[in-house]
């Protein structure tokens, strides 16, 4: 079967030629993003947070899922490269674009629980793990991506994947699922509970 995605929002091609300009190599994958769009449709007025706006592609995936009642919160620490992603996304409103360091946001945010949460950077991932599940709503999704070895990665980040694993794996709240896919997933649901 080939897995390969048939629909694709309309502002991923534009994104992706900003991404190559800039040097941004760091990119939702396209399988996670079909992903992506079909877990936001799985929840009509959903709240979603995505931890890592990069240049927008994993942005434009969710946005293209989303029902016109949903929102969505995305934080990314780099102001030049989320500007890729405001230029091209700015204008719809079920976005909000938050620039600043994700772990301070997370130690920060007080507000409602989310439906979703992509955590696409090291904040609410590798750092900052239990504030980022702290997060996800009973019955709401946590998924993580980019877990199979990647080109640059640092020698340690095996291991980092390897307790980042077996933490989730653990967790008696979550159930938890690796998908040996695209850059190599791990989707968690929140017990109801």
């Amino acid at each position: 079967m080939d897995d390969t995605p048939v629909r694709f929002p309309d502002a991923l091609p534009t994104l992706r030629a900003a991404a190559d300009d800039a040097g941004f190599a760091m990119s939702c994958e396209e399988r996670t993003g079909s992903l992506l769009a079909a877990f936001a449709a799985t929840r009509p007025g959903g709240r979603i947070l995505e931890l890592g706006t990069g240049v927008g592609e994993g942005t434009a995936w969710l946005l293209s899922g989303m029902d016109q009642a949903a929102r969505l919160v995305t934080v990314e620490l780099d102001t030049a490269v989320q500007a890729v992603a405001r230029q091209q996304l700015g204008t719809d409103p079920r976005v909000t674009f938050v620039c600043g360091d994700g772990g301070a946001w997370l130690e920060s945010y007080d507000g409602e629980p989310f439906d979703l949460v992509f955590a696409d950077t090291w904040p609410g991932k590798f750092t900052h793990l239990d504030q980022a599940l702290a997060l996800v709503a009973p019955g709401g999704t946590y998924l993580i991506d980019d877990l199979d070895p990647q080109p640059g990665w640092p020698e340690d980040h095996h291991a980092s994947v390897q307790r980042l694993l077996a933490e989730l794996d653990a967790r008696q709240d979550f159930r938890s699922v690796r998908l040996a896919w695209a850059s190599g997933l791990l989707m968690a649901v929140r017990s109801a509970a």
